[in-house]
């Protein structure tokens, strides 16, 4: 299976723009329900920022977003892990249904960016969601997911895997995500890191640094 999309001629852009705008997609450009799905159904629900922070380090989440194993395995051992009751078929059919979309005026932008710059994707997901949403191909130049990659953030051998599939260093990327611990692990590599925690965030951030311009 391909890792990304065909590779497409970057646009013209001034020597001062970046050459590569590399975005994270729940919480920067997607709509995902999913902390707030999963707090529902935890036993002692947490606070959203400690779920991000244990999600990422989930060895059930990890092996899924990794390509290693089974939706089927997945839900067993996840449930299993973080003490969900109910049947591995229930939970897909939730798991499934937590991204919802592109934020409203999310295409729109990433389209309008796309005839300055180029633009990636690189997000930590898998066979149900980017299956689901075609693999964001429309919308993004490039579109890398762990699953297919094999390696999966915070890990630096994923931000490297990314640049070497994208053929840019790390110092022509500018990357959102809305996780401090993929921000940090991206900046230790010399890339340009922004923490946006939200779609209004991104379009403020996009704004003040002349990339929408």
């Amino acid at each position: 299976m391909s890792l990304a999309n065909d590779p497409v001629p970057a646009p013209p852009a001034s020597a001062s723009a970046p050459r590569l705008l590399l975005f994270d997609l729940g919480g920067v450009v997607l709509e995902n329900a999913g902390f707030e799905r999963l707090n529902a159904l935890l036993p002692e629900p947490a606070d959203v920022a400690s779920l991000k922070s244990r999600w990422l380090r989930s060895p059930a989440v990890r092996s899924f977003e990794l390509g290693l194993v089974t939706p089927s395995d997945f839900a067993t051992a996840f449930m299993a892990e973080w003490r969900i009751a109910g049947t591995p078929a229930a939970f897909l059919d939730e798991f499934a249904s937590w991204p919802i979309g592109l934020y409203p005026g999310a295409a729109a932008l990433l389209a309008r960016l796309r005839q300055r710059h180029r633009t990636a994707c690189l997000s930590n997901s898998n066979v149900l969601h980017w299956r689901r949403f075609d693999g964001f191909r429309e919308h993004f130049d490039v579109s890398l997911s762990s699953h297919l990659l094999g390696v999966i953030k915070p890990d630096a051998e994923c931000f490297d895997k990314a640049l070497h599939v994208l053929g840019v260093p790390a110092a022509d990327v500018v990357f959102f995500d809305d996780s401090p611990l993929n921000v940090d692990a991206a900046s230790a590599l010399g890339i340009d890191a922004r923490h946006v925690d939200g779609y209004a965030v991104l379009e403020r951030v996009l704004h003040a640094e002349g990339l929408l311009s």
